[in-house]
């Protein structure tokens, strides 16, 4: 008796070999790794940031004019002029001493904003909400309204209320370089200290109360609580600050720009300023773009200090 087997029925393959196509594989990898999402952020992306960066630092290499003459190949010759120009140092060190006046009582006054408001126990939002408003406000409004404060000198609000206490009004407060740089802090802690300051507020609800039940029941008072738990709990925060507000430091413009024009005798004007004034009064595109990448390589390196101090402090800690 013989038997037969049937012969196995031969797989039916897609018309057109669509299913195996390597535009159909190549789209199922781009949605499963959600990447036809974000096309139209990286197309955005590349078209208003990586392309004028790779631009920018092409057109730092030529001898590029704002009227369209000019254009010339000319190498590092705009990098090399930028490092014996002395106004590129001048800016520079105002900018790098606007940061140091600046950062410290922004990250101080911050902290202490947070640490009062998160002890209120009365309208809470209202505190929130006043110490955070000038934060929201445009830079031409907040310059406008410390000139108004600080101007015309013997008449202006800081002037009169010096006087009330029996100090010497008609300060030069913009025309004075002792005085100058020390406004345009005090507008720029005034205005942008809110920020921190939630910042902080954040971070102070997220410490878990257990930890001041037991000190209190251990007997530490106030101030041990805050030097032993708060603080320390507080110390990524802090650093995060300190880095984002001595970048928000370095591209300062706005501020010195509508109040002091970067007078008085360039006192402080910043590196920002004086690329501006080379690029679009002095017509040197290419000079002011040199100029600019040597500034941008300062807040690279400054940027790239959170994540190793970051790591460091990860690496202690698993030790």
């Amino acid at each position: 008796m013989t038997s037969t087997t049937a012969a196995p029925a031969p797989v039916a393959k897609p018309a057109g070999g669509a299913a195996g196509s390597p535009g159909r594989a190549l789209h199922r990898k781009w949605t499963e790794h959600g990447l036809v999402f974000i096309a139209p952020f990286l197309l955005v992306y590349a078209a208003f940031l990586i392309w004028p960066l790779i631009s920018g630092l092409g057109m730092s290499l030529t001898s590029e004019n704002i009227t369209g003459s000019g254009g010339e190949f000319v190498g590092l010759d705009n990098y090399a002029e930028a490092v014996r120009d002395p106004d590129v140092w001048s800016s520079l060190w105002n900018t790098v001493w606007f940061t140091v006046l600046s950062t410290v009582p922004l990250v101080v006054v911050g902290l202490a904003l947070a640490l009062l408001a998160h002890q209120l126990r009365v309208v809470q939002w209202l505190w929130r909400l006043s110490w955070f408003a000038p934060f929201l406000l445009p830079s031409g409004v907040v310059c406008l309204l410390f000139l108004n404060m600080i101007l015309p000198s013997g008449f202006g609000l800081a002037d009169q209320l010096l006087a009330t206490v029996g100090l010497t009004p008609e300060i030069g407060w913009l025309t004075d370089e002792r005085y100058a740089m020390l406004s345009i802090v005090a507008t720029t802690v005034w205005w942008t200290v809110g920020f921190n300051f939630l910042l902080y507020l954040a971070a102070l609800q997220a410490i878990p109360a257990h930890l001041y039940e037991a000190a209190e029941l251990d007997g530490a008072g106030a101030g041990k609580r805050l030097l032993h738990i708060t603080l320390p709990m507080l110390r990524r925060t802090t650093g995060l600050v300190v880095v984002l507000q001595v970048l928000a430091s370095l591209k300062i413009f706005d501020q010195v720009y509508i109040m002091t024009g970067g007078g008085p005798d360039e006192s402080t004007r910043p590196i920002l300023q004086y690329v501006y004034q080379q690029g679009f009064t002095g017509y040197r595109i290419g000079y002011a773009s040199a100029v600019s990448y040597i500034f941008f390589a300062l807040i690279l390196t400054v940027s790239l200090v959170q994540p190793l101090l970051s790591r460091r402090r990860a690496e202690e800690a698993a030790k």
